[in-house]
């Protein structure tokens, strides 16, 4: 297929803490006119503006073949009343999200929280595909958490479960980050975001390495590149992912131990150091995990890497799987 003539899609968005991801996907998972956004300094409206205005760029794009939309959001929801509560890392509290995009867009919609998307797209087709129980995380911003039990995404009571980024790991450790009241969250001690900030006090101390080089040539210090410079040999970067691949085996040894999982899927941004972060991780669980699930889990780095929260949340809507999908059953494929 090419743009303009997609038939039978669905659109896919991601909304992350720092950026949005949006695109067509068709029945083959094929992605068409993809889109990215950053949502620095947006109050909730115009968030809200910015996430409709992306979606009609997607729908001019590619015709009129979009039968749903699918949203991912970094929320807590209250399956009560319909509205996402709570976001750690965007500007959104208190909304019935999936009503005003529904109004807006004129589309059958579906929304869920971004990584119970990203664990729904790993479970059915990526690194997951045919485990019944998964565990995802997804370091980027902050640290999402998706969980699939007995094959179904598990929401818990009220929808606003498996947060797992704000699991206690060190409980005289720093303040969350972001609009948790907690200290020593897994996502304070492994995001994407103390990634940088580890790399950039070690790097204050060895100024004469790459990474201090390529700072003083006035690259900014961002994740990618500590990724890079890590992969090509340099030693604060490598020591940084290598830390923060510790602190994640942690929190990793608790969830093995609760949840006896197939497989722990790693997404988000951070992930593309592939086995520099997860070696240290897998051997912190195989020191620390409970037998039988210590020997039997796999570490794994998300097939669809940074997409797989915008492809989860484009099957979420084709399944009407999301939690309010606003009563639209012609969307299920």
């Amino acid at each position: 297929m090419v743009a303009g003539v997609v038939e039978r899609g669905v659109i896919g968005v991601d909304l992350g803490g720092t950026k949005l991801l949006a695109g067509a996907v068709d029945a083959d998972l094929a992605i068409h006119h993809r889109t990215n956004r950053l949502i620095y300094g947006l109050d909730q409206n115009g968030l809200v503006q910015m996430v409709a205005d992306a979606v009609q760029e997607i729908r001019t794009a590619v015709g009129d073949g979009i039968e749903a939309v699918g949203f991912g959001i970094p929320c807590t929801f209250d399956s009560r009343t319909g509205m996402a509560v709570q976001a750690a890392n965007a500007p959104l509290h208190e909304i019935a999200f999936h009503e005003v995009m529904a109004e807006r867009l004129g589309l059958p919609v579906a929304v869920d929280n971004d990584a119970n998307c990203a664990v729904l797209c790993e479970a059915r087709v990526g690194s997951a595909a045919g485990c019944s129980e998964v565990v995802l995380l997804t370091l980027g911003t902050g640290i999402g958490g998706g969980l699939l039990l007995r094959g179904e995404v598990y929401r818990g009571w009220l929808g606003g479960g498996a947060e797992m980024g704000h699991m206690v790991v060190d409980m005289d450790g720093p303040p969350c980050q972001s609009n948790c009241p907690n200290y020593g969250c897994l996502e304070t001690m492994c995001s994407g975001t103390t990634l940088v900030r580890l790399a950039s006090v070690a790097v204050a101390r060895r100024p004469d390495t790459a990474l201090g080089l390529a700072l003083e040539e006035g690259r900014e210090l961002t994740g990618p590149l500590i990724t890079e410079l890590a992969q090509q040999g340099d030693p604060v970067c490598r020591d940084a992912i290598g830390e923060i691949g510790r602190r994640l085996g942690i929190g990793v040894v608790s969830l093995v131990n609760i949840f006896n999982p197939q497989v722990v899927v790693i997404g988000g941004g951070v992930s593309a150091a592939g086995d520099l972060l997860l070696d240290p991780a897998r051997a912190m669980v195989h020191e620390r995990a409970l037998l039988p699930g210590r020997d039997a889990v796999r570490m794994e780095i998300a097939r669809f890497g940074p997409e797989a929260g915008m492809v989860g949340a484009a099957l979420m809507a084709r399944e009407a799987g999301g939690l309010f999908n606003a009563g639209y059953s012609e969307i299920v494929a």
